[in-house]
C-alpha cells in the first residue's frame, strides 16, 4: 500500500483559531463566501486545550508544565499518540512579549524541560520580557513516552575502540543494541527522529496560539533547529544556533571529524605546552610533550594504570582525553596527573556517569533513524576504522568504528537536506571539542540567510553564557531581530576564562552519552 504523504501541520480552518480577529476585519460582503471544507487530520492536535501545572520534578514553581499529544506517525495522524511533556515560564511583561523562545539542549537525547530555567540564568531581563521561554522533553526522552531498549552497561559502552582481535565482538555488540531496541521499542523505534521532534514542535507552537517561534538550540539542537527551519520556514522567527553541526555530515561524518579534529588539537597543544614546561614540565618541544603522553600510552596499554581506584588501559585514557586536548591548561593538568598515576603515585578518582537506558536507547534511536546513509556492511567500518588509525592515532579507531546504526532497520524517511535563507544567528567556539569549527561552518554554508560569530581561540562546547562578545550580539539580535551586516569574530578575555571555569552548566549537552561527559 502506497504510504500517505504528511500532511501540511496547520490546515486553513486552524488558520483562524490562531488569528481570530483576521475574519472580523473586512466587511461580511466583501468577498464571496468560502466552501465549506472538512477538518484536517491535524486538527485536533492544534486545538489541545492545556492543563498547566507544576512541574512533576523538584524545579522552581514559575516553572509551569503540560502535556501535548502528537501523532506517533505522521504519516498516519489518525493513528496512535505520544505525549510530549512541555514547560513555561511565562514572561513578567506582557505588554513588551513577541512570542515564545523554544530551546533544546542537544545530545540528541538530552530532556529539556528545564531548560528554561537555565536559559533565564543568562539572558537579560529585557530578552526575557519578549518571550515565554519554552522547554520540552523531545519525543522518547525523559517524560515524553521515553524509549527503554533495556541496555545493560556493556550495551550502554560507546565509543569503542577498534581492534583487529575486537572486531567480531563490536559487530556482536552493535548487532545486540539494535536487536534490544527492536524487540523492546516495538514500532514506536522509527518515528523517533529529528524530523518527526520538529514537526511536534510545529504542533505545540500552534496549540500554544502562535504564529511562529523563535528557539534557542545547542549541540544537536542545532540540528534540530535547522530541520525546523528547512520544514517550516514560514513559521520559523530568530533562531539561535551555539555549537553547530554541520547537517550533511549527519551522522557517521560527524562522528568521524573526531578523529581528524583531535589530531589538530593535540598539535596545539604540544605547542603551548611546550611553552610552559617550566609550569608542568612535560616536555620543552612539542615533540617532547607528545612523547610524555604516549609513552605513558604504552605503558597503560601493557599494564592498566590505576587511577584513584580504577584501572585504565592506553585505549580507555585516549577516550578520556580526547576532549581534554581542546583546552590546554585542563590537557596539561590532566596528563601530569595521568604522568604521577604511571609513576605509582595516589590520584584522584574519576568520577563515572550513571547508567542511563533511556539516554542511550534514544540516542541511537534518532542518530541510526535519521539517515539512511549507514553502511550495513560490517566490513566498511574495519577498513575506515583501520584507516583512521593510522591517520589519527590519537582517537581514529574510536572515531570508525562500528555502531549499531549497521544494523538497524531503514529509516522511514531519508535526512533532512538542509538549504534555506532562513535567518538565523550561530555562534561558535575556535576549539570545540564535540562540533568543532568546521562543522559550525558547515552550518554557515547550509543556512544561507545565517551569520556565524566566532570565538578566536574560544574553549569549551557552548558559548553563549561564557564569552561577553558573543553574548551582545545573541542578545541583540533576540532582542531586535536584527542579525549582524556581516560574520562576527569575537576574541577572549580574561573574564570569559573565569566564567566558564567557576560555573560549570549543563547546557548545551554534549553529543556524546552521560558516562563519557562526568569524566575529568
Amino acid at each position: 500500500m502506497q504510504r500517505r504523504r504528511y500532511a501540511p501541520l496547520i490546515a486553513v480552518s486552524v488558520l483562524a483559531t490562531l488569528a481570530p480577529g483576521l475574519a472580523a476585519a473586512a466587511p461580511a460582503a466583501a468577498a464571496p463566501k468560502a466552501p465549506a471544507r472538512a477538518a484536517g487530520p491535524l486538527d485536533s492536535y492544534a486545538q489541545q486545550k492545556l492543563s498547566w501545572k507544576r512541574c512533576d520534578i523538584n524545579l522552581a514553581a514559575s516553572l509551569r508544565c503540560a502535556t501535548v499529544k502528537v501523532p506517533m506517525d505522521y504519516g498516519e495522524p489518525r493513528g496512535k499518540t505520544l505525549d510530549v511533556e512541555i514547560s513555561r515560564i511565562k514572561t513578567s511583561l506582557p505588554g513588551q512579549r513577541r512570542g515564545v523562545l523554544f530551546s533544546n539542549p542537544g545530545g540528541p537525547g538530552g530532556a529539556g524541560l528545564d531548560l528554561p530555567l537555565e536559559l533565564r540564568k543568562y539572558l537579560p531581563v529585557p530578552v526575557q520580557a519578549k518571550y515565554d521561554l519554552i522547554g520540552f522533553d523531545p519525543r522518547g526522552i525523559g517524560r515524553s513516552s521515553p524509549v527503554e531498549c533495556g541496555l545493560n552497561k556493556q550495551d550502554q559502552k560507546w565509543p569503542r575502540q577498534y581492534r583487529d582481535k575486537t572486531f567480531a565482538g563490536d559487530v556482536a555488540w552493535a548487532k545486540g543494541v539494535a536487536g534490544k531496541c527492536r524487540a523492546n521499542v516495538g514500532e514506536r523505534l522509527s518515528h523517533i527522529t529529528t524530523r518527526n521532534t520538529a514537526r511536534d514542535m510545529d504542533v505545540i507552537r500552534a496549540v500554544l496560539g502562535e504564529k511562529k517561534i523563535s528557539y534557542f538550540g545547542g549541540s544537536y539542537g542545532t540540528y534540530l533547529g535547522a530541520v525546523y527551519t528547512q520544514m517550516f520556514p514560514q513559521r520559523s522567527d530568530r533562531f539561535v544556533l551555539d555549537s553547530a553541526v554541520d547537517p550533511k555530515l549527519a551522522w557517521r561524518g560527524t562522528f568521524q571529524l573526531w578523529g581528524s579534529d583531535a589530531e589538530r588539537a593535540f598539535k596545539r597543544w604540544t605547542e603551548n605546552t611546550a611553552r610552559r614546561n617550566a609550569e608542568f614540565g612535560l616536555g620543552d618541544t612539542p615533540a617532547d610533550v607528545s612523547r610524555t603522553f604516549w609513552d605513558i600510552i604504552r605503558q597503560a596499554d601493557r599494564k592498566p594504570i590505576t587511577i584513584g581506584d580504577t584501572p585504565f588501559t592506553g585505549a580507555e585514557i585516549r577516550d578520556l582525553m580526547r576532549t581534554q586536548f581542546f583546552t590546554v591548561q585542563n590537557a596539561a593538568e590532566a596528563v601530569v596527573m595521568l604522568r604521577d598515576a604511571a609513576a605509582g603515585k595516589p590520584t584522584p578518582e574519576i568520577p563515572h556517569g550513571e547508567e542511563n537506558d533511556n539516554f542511550f536507547s534514544s540516542f541511537w534511536s534518532i542518530i541510526c533513524g535519521d539517515t539512511r546513509t549507514w553502511s550495513k556492511d560490517p566490513q566498511t567500518y574495519r577498513e575506515e576504522s583501520i584507516r583512521d588509525r593510522a591517520k589519527y592515532p590519537l582517537y581514529g579507531d574510536f572515531a570508525s568504528n562500528i555502531t549499531p546504526c549497521a544494523s538497524w532497520d531503514k529509516a522511514a524517511e531519508p535526512a533532512t537536506a538542509v538549504d534555506n535563507k532562513v535567518p538565523s544567528l550561530i555562534v561558535q567556539n575556535e576549539w570545540d571539542s564535540q562540533t568543532p569549527l568546521s562543522t559550525a561552518q558547515g552550518m554557515h554554508r547550509a543556512l544561507k540567510g545565517s551569520r556565524l560569530v566566532t570565538v578566536d581561540e574560544g574553549e569549551g562546547h557552548g558559548v553563549y553564557g561564557f564569552n561577553e562578545c558573543a553574548d551582545g550580539v545573541t542578545d541583540a539580535y533576540l532582542l531586535t531581530g536584527k542579525l549582524p551586516a556581516g560574520n562576527v569574530t569575537c576574541g577572549v578575555t580574561p573574564a570569559d576564562a573565569s566564567a566558564r571555569s567557576a560555573e560549570p552548566r549543563s547546557f548545551p549537552v554534549t553529543p556524546l552519552p552521560p558516562a563519557l561527559r562526568a569524566r575529568f
